[in-house]
């Protein structure tokens, strides 16, 4: 095969790569907007019906539907993470604790929490997968679950529900954890 072939079908192919990235990108976001919105308005209902402890058991039994539910949509892994996980069903894996950690280094820098979302090809274990990460900002309401003066009766649930808890002591405007999405390129 001559030269200039091999050229062309390496740009072809690259440019391939760089549509389909693209087509995941926007994807994941719309997945990480319908999931943060679903997800929302359970915790205000739960909220609003009774209190923060039905909100504790949305983030236990419904979170994981909802992600489960997108992931099939969407085709792809739709999941939370975070440096502190609660569940720990949600430990980050070896890329998203590091770009856990490139999002709070940003956030140093003076970057907004909202703003920080990582896309990337990567090879990984032998296949190439797409990745997504997006920030989610730790707001008022957060604390009440995830601060650092829980209330000693939502402490119990939590304590119930996630023996092994570190989704803590944060505080107003923290990375609380991110959005993560995986799919693995055909």
């Amino acid at each position: 095969m001559n030269k200039s072939l091999l050229l062309v079908l390496a740009i072809l192919s690259n440019n391939a790569i760089a549509q389909d990235h693209e087509q995941f990108t926007q994807q994941s976001q719309a997945a990480i907007k319908e999931f943060a919105g679903t997800l929302k308005g359970s915790l205000v209902a739960a909220m609003k019906s009774g209190g923060p402890i039905e909100a504790i058991t949305v983030c236990n039994q419904v979170a994981p539907a909802i992600a489960a539910g997108l992931s099939e949509k969407y085709g792809m892994e739709i999941a939370r993470t975070s440096l502190k996980v609660r569940n720990p069903n949600n430990v980050a894996d070896a890329w998203e604790n590091d770009i856990l950690q490139q999002f709070e280094a940003r956030k140093e820098q003076g970057e907004g929490v909202k703003t920080l979302f990582v896309s990337e090809s990567i090879t990984q274990a032998g296949n190439h997968e797409m990745r997504m990460m997006k920030a989610i900002p730790t707001g008022k309401v957060c604390l009440t679950c995830h601060g650092s003066n829980i209330e000693p009766s939502i402490q119990k649930s939590i304590n119930e529900l996630y023996p092994n808890d570190q989704a803590t002591g944060f505080k107003l405007g923290d990375i609380r954890g991110a959005f993560t999405i995986r799919k693995v390129a055909e």
